[in-house]
C-alpha cells in the first residue's frame, strides 16, 4: 500500500515582499531613503548659493566664495536631479528644476549692451595683468612688447616689478601713475598718453588713478584691486568694492571712465554688480566672453571664473576682447580693444 507524505515545514519566499518589507526590500528601500537624503543635502547646498543670488546679496562665507564659480553648480544640481528620478523623489524633482532654471536664468550676461551711437574719436588697446606679487614681470614684458596696447594696468607689481618696467618699458610708455608697496600692494598704470595724476582709491593693495589725454580727450583711469574675500576678509571684500563703486558713481558725468585690474569678483557677487549699476559695462561681455575663466590658471580655460575685468562708460564701445596666458602668475591677463565716441 503506498502512502502520501506532505510537508508541514515553512515555505520558503525568495522574491521581495509586495509592502516592500521582505528580504529584497528593505536594502531597496533604504538605498532610496539614502539616494533622497543625498539629493536634498545637495538641493540645499545649492539653493542657499542660489537664494542669495536672487536676493542680490553676498551673505557670508561660504556663500561669497561659492558665488564665483555660480555656473559650476549646474553639476550638483544635475547630481540631485539623477538621484530624485532614480530614487523616485517627484518633489525633490521640482525643487531641482525649479533650481535648474535659477542657475540658467543667471548665467546670462549682467547688464546693458548697447552700443554707442556717435562717431569714433580715438581708439585704445588696453592690457590689465595680474603679476603675482612681481613673479610674472618678465612673461608680461613680452606680452607688452607684442601686443602694444596703449594702456597697461599691473596688479601686485611691487618694487622690483616696477623697476624692471621703467627700465625695460619706459621708452614707449613715459607716463605712469603708481602706488609702490611690497608683495601684493604694490601697481602701476603705464599709458603711451600723456598722465595727469589723480589721487588713488583707498585699499589695503594699491589701487591708482590718473586722468589720461588721448588724441585730446580726457579719460579718466582707475585701477582696480579690493582684498580678495577670503572667510576673514569677506567684510573688507565687499567694503573695498564699494569704493569703487562710489568712485564710478562720483565720476560719473566727467566723461569717459576705464576702470579696469583684478576685482577678485565675478557679475555674480552684488558687490561687483553695485559697480556696474553706477552705468560702466565690461567691456568682456560687450565682446562676448563674459564667462571666459581668467582665475585661477591652473584649471582655465576649462575651469575657473572671470575676476579680471575692464569695465567703461557708455561713450566706449569694444571690439574685441583677448585672453592671455601669461607663465608664474595665477591670473590670465585681458586685452581689450576699445572705440571711444564721442554723443552726437
Amino acid at each position: 500500500m503506498s502512502s502520501t507524505r506532505t510537508s508541514s515545514g515553512p515555505s520558503r519566499s525568495y522574491g521581495s515582499s509586495a509592502d516592500g518589507s521582505g528580504s529584497g526590500g528593505r536594502p531597496r528601500g533604504r538605498g532610496r531613503r539614502f539616494g533622497a537624503w543625498c539629493a536634498g543635502l545637495l538641493l540645499a547646498g545649492v539653493s542657499v548659493v542660489v537664494g542669495c543670488r536672487a536676493a542680490g546679496t553676498d551673505a557670508l562665507t561660504p556663500v561669497p566664495q561659492l558665488l564665483a564659480f555660480l555656473p559650476w553648480l549646474l553639476v550638483p544640481t544635475g547630481l540631485a536631479l539623477l538621484l530624485t528620478l532614480v530614487t523616485r523623489w517627484w518633489t525633490g524633482l521640482v525643487w531641482g528644476v525649479a533650481v535648474l532654471a535659477l542657475l540658467a536664468w543667471f548665467t546670462e550676461p549682467y547688464g546693458t549692451a548697447d552700443e554707442p551711437t556717435g562717431p569714433a574719436v580715438a581708439r585704445l588697446r588696453v592690457l590689465t595683468a595680474n603679476v603675482e606679487f612681481g613673479q610674472a614681470t618678465a612673461p608680461l614684458i613680452d606680452a607688452v612688447r607684442r601686443e602694444r596696447p596703449d594702456v597697461v594696468f599691473v596688479a601686485e607689481c611691487e618694487y622690483g616689478c616696477q623697476a624692471a618696467l621703467e627700465r625695460r618699458l619706459g621708452s614707449a610708455y613715459p607716463h605712469r601713475a603708481a602706488v609702490p608697496g611690497d608683495t601684493s600692494v604694490g601697481s602701476v598704470v603705464l599709458s603711451r598718453h600723456p598722465l595727469t595724476p589723480a589721487p588713488a582709491v583707498p585699499g589695503r593693495m594699491g589701487m591708482p588713478g590718473a586722468v589720461a589725454d588721448v588724441d585730446g580727450h580726457r579719460v579718466r583711469l582707475q585701477l582696480a584691486h579690493p582684498k580678495p574675500p577670503l572667510p576673514r576678509q569677506v567684510s573688507l571684500w565687499k567694503r573695498e568694492l564699494d569704493r569703487l563703486r562710489d568712485f564710478a558713481a562720483a565720476h560719473r558725468d566727467d566723461g569717459p571712465l576705464i576702470l579696469a585690474g583684478d576685482f577678485n569678483a565675478s557679475q555674480d557677487h552684488a558687490a561687483f554688480r553695485r559697480v556696474l549699476d553706477t552705468g560702466l559695462r565690461d567691456a568682456a561681455r560687450l565682446a562676448g566672453k563674459h564667462r571666459e575663466p581668467t582665475w585661477p590658471t591652473r584649471t582655465t580655460p576649462a575651469f575657473g571664473t572671470q575676476i579680471d575685468h575692464v569695465l567703461v562708460s557708455a561713450d566706449f564701445s569694444a571690439g574685441r576682447a583677448r585672453f592671455l596666458d601669461l607663465p608664474d602668475t595665477d591670473h590670465r591677463a585681458l586685452l581689450v580693444d576699445l572705440t571711444l565716441h564721442t554723443a552726437r
